[in-house]
C-alpha cells in the first residue's frame, strides 16, 4: 500500500464538478468521468494541497457529526492515491 501524500490534493488530470445530469459529484478527466458517491465527494472536496490528513478528518467529523473517520478516509485516500486521482 502506498503512503499518503503528507496533504493530499486533486491530482491535476481531474477536475472534480457537481453534475446536475448526474445529480452527483464527479471527477472529469480526459478520458471520461467517474461519478462519485457522497462520502467520496466530501472527502475530496478536503483535498486542497493545505490540510493534512488529520485536519481533513477533524473537518468531516466535526461537519457532520461524527467519530473515528480515519481508518474510512485512510482506506479511501489510498485507494484515491491507487487510482491516481489524489497526488
Amino acid at each position: 500500500m502506498n503512503a499518503l501524500p503528507d496533504r493530499p490534493k486533486l491530482s491535476r488530470l481531474f477536475r472534480m464538478q457537481w453534475e446536475e445530469a448526474q445529480g452527483a459529484w464527479v471527477l472529469l478527466y480526459p478520458e471520461g468521468m467517474v461519478k462519485l458517491n457522497q462520502s467520496a465527494a466530501e472527502i475530496l472536496k478536503r483535498c486542497d494541497g493545505e490540510r493534512d490528513v488529520k485536519a481533513i478528518v477533524a473537518d468531516l467529523e466535526t461537519t457532520f457529526s461524527a467519530t473515528g473517520l480515519l481508518p474510512d478516509v485512510q482506506d479511501f485516500l489510498h485507494s484515491a492515491v491507487e487510482r491516481g486521482w489524489v497526488a
